[in-house]
């Protein structure tokens, strides 16, 4: 796959790059319009989102995240561009379907993939998190076994296998958080969950973060993203920190929200969250 790499010449063409084999012509049956009305706003016309208008028409690419068709082979037929996301897709022709699925790292045109509880381990296949252990039982989802649950596509093993038990270290994406709900966790280009450890019908994995710098505002903008103003440069009826002549301070003892919530260092996840039993280490910022 050629991939052209801009000349680092503005802060925009910085590490961009262009896959000259990506098309963006997809099929009919695999596309539907999206209805962007509002742009953060309520049926009164107020403002509900912050920082969103504008953007770039586009459709909406019908991705399977399940990847259900167990133990049916499918080739790669096409590599195509997503606006929705900044993943590659591709084009699967299995026997009388053809799905859109995440381009796994190194897949080319003409590969062949595989969905199933035993196939093998290999670049591009989608087999339960279960398949770590060489049992291959299943039992019913549990939010403390939420690790062992479908999906995880292995994207780093080239060589084939013919055991179904993942090693540690192996990397995934789009992994399943309720059983049959399809992939949610690293869908993001480059983003993949590490498998680090194994004991019994459980796993634990790793999982990225971090937010990519897009260069000018400008890719914002397509993106549907406007930009996000100070609340100490508004005025009184807009912020709680607005108002005042000149370089004026918040007037407050800590900093808060536009609706009078803490703010900056405030903890705002939700207690008693659903995931919170499955989380054993938060990432250090």
């Amino acid at each position: 796959m050629a991939i052209n790499l801009y000349k680092t010449s503005t802060p925009s063409t910085r590490n961009g790059t262009v896959d000259s084999q990506v098309k963006s012509n997809p099929r009919n049956n695999l596309i539907y319009g999206q209805h962007h009305c509002g742009k953060g706003r309520n049926a009164r016309g107020i403002i509900t989102a912050g920082h969103r208008g504008g953007g770039h028409k586009r459709l909406y690419r019908k991705i399977d995240f399940r990847r259900n068709e167990k133990d049916i082979y499918g080739r790669i037929v096409t590599i195509e561009y997503d606006p929705n996301r900044n993943a590659y897709i591709c084009l699967i022709h299995y026997r009388m379907v053809r799905r859109d699925i995440f381009t796994s790292q190194g897949a080319i045109i003409g590969d062949t993939i595989v969905s199933g509880t035993e196939v093998p381990i290999k670049m591009g296949n989608a087999l339960p998190l279960s398949a770590i252990s060489p049992s291959t039982s299943r039992k019913p989802y549990a939010l403390e076994e939420a690790c062992t649950v479908w999906e995880g596509v292995l994207i780093d093993k080239k060589e084939e296998s013919t055991s179904t038990d993942m090693p540690l270290g192996t990397a995934i994406h789009n992994i399943e958080i309720t059983l049959g709900k399809g992939g949610q966790l690293a869908r993001a280009a480059g983003a993949v969950a590490k498998l680090i450890a194994k004991e019994g019908k459980s796993a634990t994995l790793k999982l990225p973060s971090g937010e990519k710098n897009l260069g000018r505002a400008g890719s914002k903008r397509w993106l549907g993203k406007r930009p996000v103003v100070r609340g100490v440069v508004m005025n009184p009826v807009d912020h709680p920190h607005g108002g005042g002549e000149g370089r004026a301070p918040i007037g407050r003892k800590k900093p808060t929200t536009p609706w009078g919530y803490p703010a900056l260092g405030k903890r705002s996840r939700k207690r008693n969250k659903y995931s919170d039993n499955l989380i054993l280490r938060r990432r250090s910022k």
